[in-house]
């Protein structure tokens, strides 16, 4: 029996190692994709892009285990089925659970790993991929500067280069605006001949120019004169300094993230307590809003019945300036009310937020022992193992899983269905497959059999006088 059990864990082991490996790498182009623009031409090290890389795989890990899990169990079960392996340890006097049943452990063990992985794990590693990938988006795109082409990259210059050598250093027609006197094009260094380099530290752009000439509006008070003095140097050589600071990729504090976390940067004690809080404070609020705005808006109105009950008799004037009053104080509560109730939808929001991750790292972890008893029966009953038609059937069933998971997750959100409703609605819809299939495959079920059907409808065929199809 041991043998047994180590050559089914062997068979599920290699596939799972495989399947996970291609999910990650499918789901981790997708980010590229995405964010290939905010990443590229910003020069960025090696280690940095590798660190970046890592951590969003990880972060895709609740989409790609549950996925590599159904695929690999099609993939184990259709492999033993085709090669009559399966059919051999049943003709043994083994059941199918307990053929399975090493693996039921395995997964169990990977499902207990996943929460865990999703409450303490997780929440570190998106507090760490959000921090980096900000500072990335924020980092100012590497220097370049082309020639024939005026580059604005640098705070307070522009630069413009009428021809760069082959060595990329020798620079003809140069020209520099100077904007850092808020004055507009008041200073500009022209030049012949130039050579363009990098300081050691890589800290500062070096332009050592020859044979030009610096031009210079000389401004005392704007105001006064329409023209300005004109100031012109000349020189055979100038060397100018650009301080490239804000090129270089900077790491800011984590402190602001942990401030003000997002939902995913939680674990449960802290999703529990932040949602409590938020809950209280709401229904503080909204009470003390009631009180305040009940006894506010009662003097008001009050102050204007008064107020207009002594001038009933009187003039239209002071009629209508009393009754302008008194719309104006109602579209004075309108507005508070509306500014109220803003309030409240965003933190009720995020609330939901809160309660709806709670419930995803308990799914995660019984999403990955539901898929396997799904896949697992499903590829003893298909009979075929490989990458053909194991990955066909784990996307068709992955994909439905995925679209009812964030409709039923949408519905919560938008408060149609409990949270808890929601959250769970797709576990249990498709558990029932999963033992359905159990069932199926336990007891030699025919459900995708072509001949099983075609034999099922000679017999409704003969039952009615009809001619009956070959199998």
């Amino acid at each position: 029996m041991k043998v047994l059990y180590k050559y089914m864990l062997k068979s599920f082991i290699g596939p799972l190692a495989l399947t996970l490996a291609i999910a990650l790498f499918v789901l981790l182009m997708q980010f590229i994709y995405i964010y290939i623009d905010d990443i590229v031409g910003k020069g960025l090290g090696l280690y940095i892009i590798i660190k970046l890389l890592g951590m969003v795989t990880l972060t895709l890990m609740p989409m790609g285990l549950p996925l590599a899990i159904l695929l690999a169990s099609i993939m184990t079960f259709g492999n033993l089925a085709e090669n009559n392996e399966l059919a051999s340890m049943k003709a043994a006097g083994l059941s199918l659970p307990k053929i399975m049943s090493p693996l039921i452990v395995l997964i169990f063990v990977i499902s207990i790993g996943a929460f865990f992985f999703a409450n303490n794990v997780l929440p570190w590693v998106m507090l760490k991929k959000d921090s980096v990938l900000f500072d990335i988006r924020s980092a100012k795109p590497a220097l370049n500067i082309q020639q024939e082409v005026f580059y604005n990259g640098i705070d307070n210059y522009s630069i413009y280069i009428g021809k760069k050598d082959q060595d990329q250093q020798t620079i003809h027609d140069v020209m520099i605006y100077d904007h850092s006197s808020d004055l507009g094009n008041t200073k500009m260094v022209k030049a012949r001949d130039g050579k363009m380099k990098m300081s050691s530290d890589q800290h500062y752009l070096i332009l050592e120019l020859y044979h030009g000439n610096t031009y210079q509006e000389l401004i005392e008070n704007e105001t006064q004169h329409a023209t300005h003095p004109f100031m012109v140097n000349n020189f055979k050589q100038q060397t100018l300094y650009f301080d490239l600071s804000g090129f270089r990729f900077m790491r800011t504090s984590e402190d602001a993230y942990k401030n003000s976390p997002q939902s995913q940067m939680l674990n449960i004690k802290q999703l529990t307590y932040v949602a409590d809080s938020m809950t209280k404070l709401q229904a503080k609020n909204k009470n003390q809003f009631y009180t305040d705005f009940s006894r506010n808006f009662y003097s008001s109105t009050r102050y204007n019945a008064l107020k207009l009950r002594p001038i009933s008799q009187a003039a239209d004037g002071a009629k209508a300036s009393a009754i302008d009053n008194a719309i104006q104080t109602v579209r004075n509560a309108m507005a508070q009310v509306k500014v109220r109730d803003d309030d409240q939808t965003s933190t009720n929001d995020q609330i939901l937020r809160m309660r709806t991750e709670w419930h995803k790292k308990f799914t995660f972890a019984i999403s990955c022992l539901m898929l396997f008893f799904i896949g697992a029966p499903l590829g003893a009953i298909i009979k075929k193992g490989g990458l053909g038609l194991p990955v066909v059937m784990s996307l068709i069933l992955f994909i439905v899983y995925y679209i009812v998971t964030i409709i039923c997750q949408k519905s919560a959100m938008e408060e149609a269905l409990t949270v808890t409703t929601g959250m769970w609605l797709p576990i249990a819809v498709f558990m029932p497959l999963g033992v359905f299939l159990t069932y199926k495959a336990a007891n030699d079920s025919a459900l995708f059999d072509r001949d099983a059907y075609i034999n099922l409808w000679n017999k409704v065929k003969k039952l009615f006088g009809g001619k009956t199809a070959k199998a």
